[in-house]
């Protein structure tokens, strides 16, 4: 035994983070799958098709949200909990996990821990690591209990006090980790249409957990300082980092741009917005803005939008929410600093400027990275399910979009999918969830170390 765990912690060493958590995410990914597929987590007793198994737990591992079956109907009670673990688990991440089980235990994080840490929060010092690591579990648990508090108050009445209570933790933590699955039948939340409480407890979870918990960190050290009398509000908020800034910007924009569109463009479309009153139309759209950011509930049934409306779907889902927190796509602040640079360009501006700051040319070039990954794995998934299936390019462009963002919306052809395309999708959220340039840096990084301190002759070329 000894013996095997010599090897392992000699691995382990030689691991980065980034190897550590696409590793950790695949063998978790497997093991799920082969434990769905079990007869003990199967209504009637019978084995799951693998590849559906296999597919659910990527799903539930990636907060991705697509399913090939009804987990409401095709799991038992035990099958369910497992989902609800992989959920958690997906949320939180390799990383947190492990090391909370480290705190748990109260065995010693090691410096070699503490740079995993640092590197798979993007974080630039290692002061305070472990302290963040306990914001993180804290703060994840709190938020999804407050969430199944507010759920509670239509779940019980509707189901019972068990299984009310059950339902209302299942979905606190799948709204909060953004995986979009439930356990309540094969429409979502669809029935809840016109229901304010389940609408705004979701929305709420989906956004404070799609903010990430840096900026969850800088908006309470700024609340403090408010409260203290340290600045007036307007300094304080001056003095929060330009990350946040960003993200919140970014956020506030997408919500409110998505809402305006989805309202505009299906105000009356009978099968979506069209019988719904003024109000109710509102909470609609915002809902749908909020759920393609990577969430995956719906209230809407996706495949009745127009294709103006799925396009503008598939393109807040391939944004996604903000790094550092349970979200999926290629990151507000990474199309923010896009954007950026796009207008110092036009401007005449050798750097990237924002509010009175430089944004590092590593940055911007990172930010160009990840979208260029992401747009290459988006064109070719969609080309390959097209290989596989009849349906239509909307339609498939869609499902790939939301696979990539880690979204889980789709216009219903999931369940028709080929084997093929299902391991196309796999591929797609696995790789969604690690993040692109992760994946593509587990490949290049030998590469990349050969050529490290050269420095070539420069010439330009013709650009536009």
């Amino acid at each position: 035994m000894s013996r095997f765990r010599k090897i392992a912690q000699k691995i382990e060493n030689h691991m980065t983070a980034s190897q550590m958590m696409a590793s950790g995410f695949a063998i978790v990914i497997l093991l799920g799958g082969i434990l769905l597929s079990l007869p003990v987590c199967n209504v009637g007793g019978k084995w799951l098709n693998f590849i559906d198994a296999l597919f659910t737990s990527c799903s539930a591992v990636c907060v991705t949200g697509l399913v090939t079956i009804v987990p409401a109907t095709q799991f038992t009670l035990a099958g369910k909990i497992l989902l609800l673990l992989l959920i958690q688990f997906g949320g939180l991440g390799i990383i947190a996990c492990t090391m909370g089980a480290f705190l748990i235990l109260r065995k010693q994080i090691t410096i070699r821990n503490r740079v995993v840490i640092q590197e798979s929060y993007n974080l630039n010092t290692m002061s305070g690591l472990v302290v963040m690591l306990i914001f993180v579990l804290k703060g994840t648990f709190f938020v999804e209990g407050i969430g199944a508090c507010l759920y509670a108050l239509q779940f019980i009445p509707q189901f019972g006090l068990f299984r009310g209570i059950w339902y209302s933790v299942f979905h606190a933590v799948s709204a909060f980790c953004n995986a979009g699955i439930d356990i309540l039948g094969d429409s979502s939340l669809q029935v809840y249409q016109t229901n304010p409480l389940m609408n705004f407890v979701t929305m709420g979870l989906i956004v404070v957990s799609g903010l990430g918990f840096t900026v969850w960190q800088d908006l309470i050290l700024t609340g403090k300082r408010i409260r203290a009398g340290e600045f007036a509000w307007k300094r304080s908020l001056q003095k929060m980092r330009l990350h946040t800034k960003l993200a919140l910007a970014m956020t506030f924009v997408l919500l409110i741009g998505g809402t305006v569109g989805f309202f505009c463009m299906e105000y009356s479309n009978p099968d979506t917005l069209g019988p719904l009153s003024m109000g109710q139309k509102w909470m609609a759209s915002m809902f749908q803005s909020v759920t393609t950011r990577t969430a995956g509930f719906f209230t809407i049934p996706q495949g009745a939008f127009h294709e103006e409306s799925k396009l503008l779907s598939c393109i807040l889902m391939f944004i996604g929410g903000s790094p550092g927190g349970t979200a999926g796509g290629v990151k507000t602040t990474t199309i923010a600093i896009m954007l950026l640079t796009c207008w110092s360009v036009l401007k005449g501006n050798v750097d990237t400027e924002c509010y009175r700051r430089k944004i590092p040319a590593l940055n911007v070039r990172t930010a160009f990275s990840v979208v260029i990954v992401a747009f290459l794995a988006l064109v070719a998934g969609t080309m390959a399910i097209l290989l596989f299936e009849p349906a239509g390019l909307m339609d498939v462009l869609y499902e790939v979009a939301s696979a990539v963002g880690t979204v889980g919306l789709t216009v219903g052809i999931t369940p028709l999918l080929s084997a093929g395309s299902k391991l196309v999708i796999i591929l797609l959220m696995y790789m969604g969830r690690i993040g692109p340039v992760t994946l593509a840096l587990l490949f290049a990084g030998k590469i990349g170390k050969r050529k490290q301190g050269r420095t070539l002759p420069e010439e330009r070329i013709m650009v536009g």
